[in-house]
């Protein structure tokens, strides 16, 4: 294992800017989010021009991209533009020696049949192109329940997890137990978090995340991948973001 910075701990940055300042931390590898409604770099303009968006990422500090986190917005995967854009995200992930490719789950309510049926088909051209496919964990989408969460990697060959603990705290889960989603997961987002209201993030050491019990299943399932620090630059943080970066950089690197 080793730990990766998410472009989104400094989202209200550019994408060389982010890169730089993850640079200056002494990270060797991040975690890149192509957003579509972010300000960094989006999935449409990397499917437009790939090679321009290889460029951007050349053109920073050496560092190495671990996993591609992508939100597409609006647009829906099952469509034909939506498929030919995922598609676009898979040659783009290659030439960046990319394995793991990280999409949100449909929202919650969604009938866990067509769920099933939109994943089978992406999670299938991604293991083509020698990806893997994963769904994040997330409160507001149909992987708020661990069990529907490990569910549908069952039955959607070579689908996995993106875990993030965060969402297991603070959504309807409400701190349950969530130990069946480890043998499923392919990469996974950390910050600290509080079970109060407003306590999404906290400083790190005020939160409920236990990082060495995590680390620890991950180990026990052999997980070898990616500690990917996800403290969202957000305007409403009561914190440095960069401090809490760098905080929680050094504690992962002290339990691996």
């Amino acid at each position: 294992m080793f730990v990766a910075c998410n472009t989104l701990c400094f989202a209200q940055e550019p994408l060389e800017s982010a890169l730089r300042h993850i640079a200056e931390l002494e990270f060797d590898k991040f975690e890149l989010a192509l957003v579509e409604v972010g300000g960094q770099l989006k999935p449409s303009e990397a499917a437009d021009n790939p090679d321009l968006a290889a460029q951007r990422l050349r053109q920073g500090p050496s560092l190495t991209p671990s996993a591609l986190g992508l939100d597409f917005g609006d647009l829906d995967l099952a469509s034909p533009a939506g498929r030919k854009r995922f598609e676009a995200m898979c040659r783009l992930a290659k030439p960046l020696t990319v394995a793991v490719l990280t999409i949100p789950a449909a929202p919650l309510g969604t009938p866990f049949d067509d769920e099933v049926k939109r994943l089978s088909g992406l999670a299938a051209h991604a293991m083509r192109e020698g990806l893997v496919l994963a769904v994040e964990t997330h409160s507001k989408t149909v992987t708020a329940d661990p069990a529907v969460a490990v569910e549908l990697c069952k039955v959607v060959p070579g689908l996995g997890l993106t875990l993030d603990p965060s969402h297991y705290i603070q959504g309807p889960h409400k701190g349950g137990d969530y130990d069946a989603v480890f043998p499923y997961v392919q990469n996974i987002h950390l910050r600290d978090t509080g079970k109060g209201p407003g306590e999404f993030q906290v400083r790190v050491g005020q939160g409920e995340i236990e990082y060495g019990r995590i680390i620890n299943l991950l180990e026990r399932h052999g997980y070898d991948r990616a500690l990917t620090i996800s403290i969202l630059d957000l305007p409403e943080n009561t914190f440095e973001t960069e401090v809490e970066v760098r905080k929680l950089k050094l504690l992962l690197e002290s339990l691996i």
